[in-house]
C-alpha cells in the first residue's frame, strides 16, 4: 500500500495510507503542474543569481550578494523538488522519507551559513563605514522578482495542499522568502540613492539576516521533529 506525506497542525509531518486507486489522474495532473512550477522557479532563479550576484559584486552591495546566494539555494532546493517529484510521478509512491528528512537539513544549513556570512559582511560594512554603489540591475531584478515569486509561492502552497507534500510547502516557503528579500533589496536600494547614506546596505542586511534564520531554523526544527516520524 502507498504512503503518503501530511502535514499535521503544527506544521510536522505525519503519514497516512493510500490505496492504489488515490494515485489517480487528478494528483497525476497536480505533479505535472509542480513540475512545470519548478522549472520556471529554476530559469528564474538561474537569472536572478547570475544578475544579482554580479550587480551585487559591482556595486559592493551586500543585499544583492545575499540575494543571489539565496537564489542559489533556491536552485537546490527545486533540483531536489523535482527528484522527489519524479519519484512519485514514475513509481506511484514518496519520495523516501530518509532522503527529504537530509535534504531538509542540507537546505537548513545553508540558510544559516549564508546568514552568518551576511552578519560578518554587515558588521565589516558598517565598521569600515563602506557602503554600496547604487545598481539599476539590481533593483530592477528584484523589482520584477516581487511579482514572480508572489505568484509561485501562491501555486506551489496551493498544491502542496492538495498533495499533502511537505517538501513542496518547504519549497514554496522559499519562494515566499525571496519575496520578502526582493522587498528588502528594493528599499535598500531605493533609499541608498535617494539619501546617499553610507550605512543603509549594512542595516538592510540585518533584516535579511532575520528572514534567514527564521527559515533555517524551521527547516531544521522541523527536520528534527519528524526525525523519527514522531508527529
Amino acid at each position: 500500500m502507498q504512503r503518503e506525506e501530511v502535514v499535521d497542525a503544527c506544521g510536522c509531518c505525519a503519514e497516512s495510507s493510500i490505496g492504489p486507486s488515490r494515485f489517480s489522474e487528478e494528483r497525476v495532473a497536480l505533479i505535472r503542474q509542480a513540475f512545470r512550477l519548478e522549472w520556471l522557479t529554476i530559469a528564474w532563479m538561474t537569472v536572478e543569481a547570475v544578475v544579482a550576484i554580479a550587480a551585487g559584486i559591482a556595486a559592493g552591495s551586500l543585499v544583492l550578494t545575499a540575494f543571489g546566494l539565496d537564489s542559489v539555494i533556491e536552485l537546490a532546493s527545486a533540483a531536489v523538488l523535482m527528484w522527489r517529484l519524479r519519484v512519485e510521478l514514475q513509481q506511484g509512491h514518496a519520495f523516501p522519507e530518509e532522503v527529504e528528512r537530509r535534504a531538509t537539513r542540507i537546505a537548513g544549513g545553508l540558510l544559516f551559513a549564508l546568514a552568518a556570512y551576511v552578519t560578518v559582511a554587515a558588521i565589516w560594512s558598517l565598521v569600515t563605514r563602506q557602503g554600496e554603489v547604487f545598481s539599476w540591475p539590481g533593483f530592477i531584478l528584484a523589482l520584477i522578482a516581487i511579482p514572480a515569486m508572489r505568484y509561485l509561492a501562491t501555486r506551489k502552497l496551493a498544491i502542496a495542499e492538495k498533495l499533502g507534500s511537505r517538501a513542496l510547502r518547504a519549497d514554496a516557503m522559499e519562494a515566499v522568502t525571496c519575496g520578502w528579500l526582493s522587498f528588502v533589496v528594493v528599499i535598500a536600494l531605493a533609499a541608498q540613492w535617494a539619501f546617499g547614506a553610507w550605512w543603509i546596505d549594512g542595516v538592510a542586511s540585518s533584516a535579511i539576516v532575520w528572514l534567514l534564520i527564521k527559515e533555517g531554523r524551521e527547516a531544521w526544527l522541523h527536520q528534527e521533529c519528524c526525525g523519527d516520524g514522531e508527529c
